[in-house]
């Protein structure tokens, strides 16, 4: 049976976000609870084993506490090594994955060069290279791994300077030109990178698609919850953010409001 309480968003800060923005334009009115594990931020670094089984453990306390309709892991290196082990756990919790887009970016890309732009966790999960197997076969797929760029989203976000020097180093392996070809998709497999899409369109040495999964996985949501929940009647009490810290800082506060949340 579906559970009881909020729509459960899960992330290790707030790149969840991008995905959450979503849903909220198509469940205007389903509850909505935004989990960040920031103590464990940024979960790319961890070693795996140590890092899932935090998950793990974190959930069994979250859905004990929440009793969620569904959860949203709102984080490619969240669920490409936990997602399994989550749906083993939890079975009659809905779990909606991110996974890196490379399915319609190989279904969309003119010259057949595809680059993944990702923390370094998922460049070296299996996952990853299975999807790449799986659906990209015929393209060149180039796995670009950032161990900063999700910290310098989170910085851009809460409206602390981020330099175009910062940035370039980030996404220059991105761009491969070859046979007379050039890349033309780059996929953000890293919910926080859309936030810094527009920064790399600047900076970028010719025009890609950046392609940002955050609508795909609200419109999985919607299909997974039903048309029930879809309209369900309007309410009138604020969707939360828990923050694992606790943190209670008021500039966290600010902005989380400008996404419908209060922070608890």
């Amino acid at each position: 049976m579906q559970g009881s309480g909020p729509v459960l968003f899960f992330d290790s800060g707030l790149g969840g976000l991008t995905v959450l923005r979503e849903a909220r334009y198509l469940l205007p009115y389903a509850p909505l609870l935004y989990v960040a594990d920031d103590e464990a931020f940024p979960i790319g670094r961890w070693p795996e084993a140590e890092l899932k089984a935090r998950i793990v453990s974190l959930f069994d306390k979250l859905i004990a506490e929440h009793d969620p309709k569904a959860v949203v892991i709102a984080c490619n290196t969240a669920f490409t090594l936990a997602g399994d082990a989550l749906r083993e756990a939890h079975p009659d919790v809905p779990f909606v994955g991110t996974v890196p887009a490379i399915k319609p970016a190989a279904e969309r890309t003119s010259s057949g060069l595809i680059s993944v732009l990702a923390t370094p966790g998922t460049v070296r999960r299996t996952y990853t290279r299975s999807l790449i197997d799986s659906f990209a076969s015929q393209c060149h797929v180039r796995l670009v791994g950032s161990d900063l760029l999700a910290e310098l989203a989170e910085k851009h976000l809460r409206g602390e300077t981020v330099a175009d020097d910062e940035l370039l180093p980030e996404i220059a392996d991105c761009f491969l030109e070859r046979d007379g070809k050039r890349t033309d998709i780059v996929v953000l497999a890293c919910t926080h990178y859309p936030f810094l899409a527009n920064r790399f369109r600047k900076i970028a040495p010719w025009p890609v698609d950046w392609l940002d999964p955050a609508e795909a996985i609200a419109r999985q949501l919607v299909r997974v919850l039903g048309e029930r929940v879809a309209r369900e009647p309007a309410r009138h009490l604020p969707d939360r953010a828990i923050f694992t810290s606790g943190s209670k800082d008021p500039g966290l506060a600010r902005l989380l409001a400008g996404f419908g949340l209060v922070l608890d």
